[in-house]
């Protein structure tokens, strides 16, 4: 510890007691354990320490530029406006894939740095990696140039960006601290900033199938992820949709971009489409295109043009046969009547123990792996109707996860659907702007 200007313990004790950590504190702690000075049990005491006392404004902001400090920073180049979107993740959440290539076709360029799954909830770059041939992994000036030349790219993050947040998010998983609004907050937003871009909109799930299970949680969620942004310059919108149902009816990954892509096409579910014609809207309107109709650019299948170029560009066959299963298990209806629940948490769950997801994030999953929900809440079936299909390569798994989907929805047998049926996937509940946004 010779030479450092704080010790480890007393920045612990000062946020166990409930004070305010200086900007000196804290610039110090999160560089320090980036260099290794202060190790993994001192920073876990922290986070701790933080889940507990919370952090005010100025904390939060500072922690986050520390965080962006900690590594490098991208200076994308393109002639459009730059516009970046980020969701919490959910269940059925492949609005990126569509949403990417749609704002792109409109005119704004869109940078899409994303992850992979983990337990219930899958990841972009999983699904993208059922295609033949594509890959995630790009430098900064491939990510420029097919900016410039497509409009859209969909990438891993690179290893320079926020290292501090990748050595701290591994500690918070084992470590039952990832509870932490200022924590989450930080970690997404010190990610996006250090893309360089200066406008971002940000999609809050919030329900069973979400990280943020009630709207008060994710609305201090969005307020926290917008204060951010502002202080860093960076305009900022979000918005809260609901998820506790699936959105769309494919779970998984090679089922998520067959129907990303008949989104594109022009058709898909409706809360699908719905979803992602509102956040291209809020990304149009921060890049200075408002003028612009994403549905009928959308329903027009212009898109799904955009969608192919991009995936070529990243070595991708966009007409190529995705993985198929080697085993495809229906559930039938025992009862008559309206379905009237379907948790987004417990589909989540079983998609991911067929193999869609993984418990850890070294783990492997199977492309073609997954959940289709054929029927969703307030439509009407009959006893043997078709539910749900269970995709997956590992057949013994399905009966490990069948009583798990039978406690995720509910069918009334009454004559009239009962009228209070629970929120779809996808809603869009309200609205957090940021100044920095106008």
């Amino acid at each position: 510890m010779t030479g450092e200007p704080f010790a480890a313990v007393d920045v612990i004790r000062t946020k166990r007691d409930g004070a305010a950590l200086s900007d000196e504190q804290i610039r110090w702690v999160v560089d320090a354990y980036t260099r290794g000075v202060v190790a993994d049990e001192q920073m876990a005491a922290l986070a701790m320490a933080i889940l507990l006392r919370g952090m005010d404004r100025a904390e939060i902001a500072c922690w986050t530029g520390a965080m962006i400090d900690s590594g490098e920073r991208l200076s994308l180049r393109c002639s459009r406006p730059l516009v970046d979107k980020h969701s919490t993740g959910g269940v059925g959440d492949k609005i990126t894939l569509p949403l990417a290539p749609l704002v792109a076709t409109c005119g704004a360029a869109v940078p899409q740095l994303s992850g992979r799954g983990l337990g219930h909830t899958g990841g972009t770059l999983d699904k993208l990696e059922a295609i033949p041939g594509w890959r995630a992994e790009l430098s900064a000036d491939e990510i420029s140039r097919q900016l410039e030349d497509v409009g859209a790219v969909v990438c891993a993050t690179t290893p320079t960006l926020a290292p501090a947040d990748r050595k701290l998010y591994a500690l918070r998983d084992v470590t039952a601290t990832v509870d932490s609004v200022p924590l989450i907050a930080s970690s997404i937003m010190s990610k996006k900033i250090a893309e360089g871009v200066d406008r971002l909109v940000l999609d809050v799930k919030t329900g069973s199938g979400a990280f943020m299970k009630t709207r008060e949680q994710a609305r201090e969620l969005a307020t926290t992820l917008v204060e951010i942004g502002a202080a860093h310059g960076v305009a900022t919108t979000a918005v809260l949709t609901a998820m506790d149902t699936p959105l769309g009816s494919a779970v998984g990954n090679a089922v998520e971009v067959a129907e990303a892509v008949d989104v594109l096409r022009g058709g898909g579910p409706a809360d699908v489409v719905e979803l992602t014609v509102a956040l291209a809207r809020e990304m149009l309107a921060l890049a200075g295109l408002s003028d612009v109709d994403p549905a009928r650019v959308l329903a027009s299948g212009q898109a799904y043009e955009t969608w192919c170029r991009m995936i070529r560009a990243q070595g991708g066959d966009p007409e190529a046969a995705l993985p198929e299963p080697a085993h495809v298990h229906v559930v039938e209806a025992s009862e008559a009547g309206t379905m009237t629940r379907l948790d987004a948490y417990g589909v989540g769950v079983v998609a991911w123990r067929l193999g869609a997801g993984r418990a850890r994030k070294d783990d492997p999953v199977q492309p073609a792996a997954g959940v289709r929900c054929l029927v969703k809440p307030g439509q009407r079936v009959e006893v043997g109707q078709p539910l749900f299909e269970l995709h997956t390569d590992t057949p013994e798994a399905v009966a490990a996860v069948l009583p798990t989907l039978r406690a995720a929805y509910d069918i009334d047998g009454h004559e009239t659907a009962p009228a209070a049926l629970q929120a779809r996937g996808g809603v869009v509940l309200e609205r957090v702007v940021s100044g920095a946004s106008g």
